[in-house]
């Protein structure tokens, strides 16, 4: 059941994000707004779309979420696997869903300090190679 259910959610995630869904749903609303007159732009007439609008934005949500806790959950898997096969890369970090806002702010405060430490060696190894690729350029020209 919950297999359908996944299938379900991503079939209907990939069709709801076309071009030819947003298509029927223009038509529906152009449908729908010129038919006002004809029924004298009613209460019921006003609700047809507000209810149609309502399901759909409803069922929707939940599909479209489920598909994207799933999706987050496969790059986390992912990412948790990069980080184990580098050598060096702190392991640990595999945890960081399970560390407190606190924690983490920590962690991106160490990542800001090691980032103005190291950025301007970067930026003056990114200077030399941009200046010895110029210098080849002119000499193969």
């Amino acid at each position: 059941m919950q297999n359908a259910f996944r299938a379900l959610a991503e079939r209907t995630a990939l069709a709801v994000g076309t071009y030819w869904a947003f298509m029927l749903a223009l038509v529906a609303i152009v449908v729908w707004a010129v038919t006002g007159p004809y029924f004298g732009y009613s209460d019921t007439w006003q609700l047809v779309i507000n209810t149609g609008t309502t399901i759909v934005t409803f069922l929707i949500v939940f599909l479209i979420q489920n598909t994207q806790n799933r999706e987050a959950r496969l790059m986390r898997l992912k990412l948790d696997e990069l980080i184990r096969a580098v050598e060096g890369a702190r392991t640990g970090f595999v945890n960081l869903d399970h560390m407190t806002d606190r924690e983490l702010a920590a962690v991106q405060q160490e990542f800001y300090r090691m980032r103005d430490k190291y950025a301007p060696l970067i930026d003056d190894d990114l200077a030399h190679v941009e200046h010895a690729l110029a210098l080849r350029r002119g000499e193969s020209d």
